[in-house]
């Protein structure tokens, strides 16, 4: 974290700096590309570097504005990576129950009252696709005959 608050003070410096140090913000964007260990970063930095090369001993001003953006793009990558993250953006998704588990393997929506017919047609059109006799594997169509088992009958299947 701390070498990517020092990224970020660098970058922050060569953008905002009146005429750019390209050799150093190549320098930098190799750093990155060596020493970082988020993959996002790494290639912004990677297609960063010919943009940051040419415009080193360059007088044109279409280089020098490519190698601004390209500057503010590996900083706009830093910065979501140094944001502060609230609430629970980072935690495990919470565990589907089985009946859940079953609608989806159906394909049917989750928060929907279903009748026997409603499971039924959706089993049958699943299983077009999935029957062994079709090209499917024979674990997937039991998987889904089970499925359908624990929608009709919620109540006899305990969560997983």
């Amino acid at each position: 974290m701390e070498r990517l608050e020092s990224w970020k003070l660098a970058l922050e410096r060569l953008r905002s700096a009146q005429s750019a140090d390209w050799s150093e913000a190549g320098r930098l964007a190799a750093e990155i590309v060596r020493m970082s260990t988020d993959a996002t970063l790494r290639q912004a930095a990677e297609q960063a570097l010919p943009v940051l090369r040419q415009a080193v001993d360059n007088d044109d001003h279409s280089v020098t504005l490519a190698a601004q953006r390209r500057v503010g793009v590996i900083l706009e990558v830093v910065h979501d990576l140094t944001a502060p993250r609230f609430g629970r953006r980072n935690a495990m998704p919470k565990k589907l129950s089985s009946e859940d588990r079953a609608r989806r393997m159906l394909g049917l929506p989750l928060a929907v009252q279903l009748t026997c017919d409603d499971i039924n047609q959706a089993y049958r059109r699943a299983a077009k696709g999935m029957h062994p006799d079709q090209g499917g594997s024979t674990e997937a169509f039991i998987d889904l005959a089970a499925a359908r088992d624990i929608l009709i009958h919620p109540g006899a299947h305990k969560d997983a």
